[in-house]
Parts: C-alpha cells; sequence; structure tokens
C-alpha cells in the first residue's frame, strides 16, 4: 500500500497542492519559519488502535456504574442501525470539520474542500487557507466532541446502548485529529515568534505551522 506522501494525487488534489505551495512561498517571503507538523495516516490509525482499550474500558465501566442492572449486548437491530449510522456519520464528521473551520477561514466554505484517500479508505476534510492557532485546534476537535463525547455522556445518563457505543466508536474515529491537535500543542515556538499560522496540509494528515 502507497504512503500518503508517495501516492499519485488526482488533478483536484494537485490543484490543492500548488495553491498550498505557492502560500507557503508566499509566507516564507513574508518572513514567517515554516514547521512540519503532518503525521502517517498509517501512524494515525495505530494510535486509534491503542487509543481503543482505555477509552472503551472507561466507558463501559462509566456506564455500568451509572446502569447496573442495563448489559450492553448488542441486538440485531441495533447493529444494523449502528453500521448505518457509522457510515452517515463519518461523512457528516467531515462536514463538522468543514463548517467550523470555513467560520474562521479568509473565503469561509469557499476554502474549504472534501476529498478520500482511496489507497487508504480514508476520507478528508482540508482548509485553504492559514488559521490561527485556536482556530484550527477548535476546527479539528469539533467532530471528537459533537458526535464523540457528547453522545457518549448522554448514551451514559440515559442508559441508551446505541448512543453509547455510536459516541464511543466516533470518538476513536478522531484518533487522527487527537494526534495532530497534540502535535500543535507541544509545538513550541521561538522566544521572538510573536504570530503563529496554522496551515492544513491538503493531501497529508496534519499541518504545517508558520511562526514569525
Amino acid at each position: 500500500m502507497k504512503s500518503e506522501e508517495t501516492r499519485k494525487l488526482s488533478a483536484k488534489e494537485q490543484r490543492r497542492q500548488d495553491v498550498f505551495d505557492e502560500t507557503c512561498e508566499k509566507l516564507i517571503r513574508e518572513g514567517y519559519r515554516k514547521n512540519d507538523l503532518t503525521i502517517g495516516i498509517v501512524k494515525a490509525n495505530i494510535l486509534v488502535l491503542l487509543l481503543a482499550i482505555p477509552v472503551i474500558a472507561i466507558g463501559v465501566l462509566l456506564f455500568a456504574l451509572k446502569n447496573p442492572i442495563s448489559l450492553l449486548t448488542p441486538t440485531p437491530q441495533g447493529s444494523l442501525l449502528f453500521i448505518v449510522l457509522f457510515v452517515v456519520l463519518i461523512v457528516v464528521h467531515e462536514l463538522i470539520h468543514g463548517l467550523t473551520w470555513s467560520i474562521f477561514s479568509e473565503h469561509h466554505f469557499k476554502d474549504i474542500d472534501f476529498g478520500f484517500m482511496k489507497e487508504l479508505l480514508t476520507p478528508y476534510c482540508t482548509c485553504s487557507t492559514p488559521l490561527q492557532k485556536s482556530h484550527y485546534i477548535l476546527g479539528a476537535l469539533m467532530p471528537c466532541i459533537v458526535l464523540g463525547i457528547i453522545p457518549t455522556v448522554i448514551g451514559i445518563l440515559i442508559g441508551s446502548h446505541l448512543m453509547f457505543w455510536v459516541g464511543i466508536v466516533m470518538i476513536l474515529s478522531a484518533g487522527g485529529d487527537i494526534m495532530i491537535v497534540c502535535k500543535v500543542l507541544a509545538f513550541k515556538k521561538q522566544p521572538e515568534s510573536k504570530e503563529i499560522l496554522i496551515y492544513d496540509h491538503p493531501t497529508q494528515a496534519g499541518s504545517v505551522i508558520f511562526e514569525k
């Protein structure tokens, strides 16, 4: 399987890459320093597997404490509905990224684009203009909050198996987003830098940080 760095880009992706490269060069000419914080899709998927054990264990424990007589046992009907919801929510996940980033981007939703890495079976959303750090992080984490954390908490509170498992799986689906945000938060800017811009990479997972 090809990595996202070596795979052949579609014409649409290549156009996005060209715009990205031009913008990066423009920012560098303006005095910004470029820092690559992209991550591998495969690495992100491994993180999700590692994240699954504690997330599921803690979630099931909290569910059991709140609903001691309600077993987390799937039913055929519930399983089918879960599969349908999962497919729909994967699309909604990317839409939430785009809608949130579009609020803060220069040309709003015109700056948002969606794609699918068929070689890696991975949908994605990207923003074609640099964003402020807080705005980028908010857009990256919003699907996890809206589709993952909130449904999980509600599922525990009302004893809904379906809502609980949908929330848990959507938290795990945001594992790559969580990893990207952790890299952004861990980035140490130069002491003299007064401005930070986060530029989402158009064809790879992660971002590029510009500081000046």
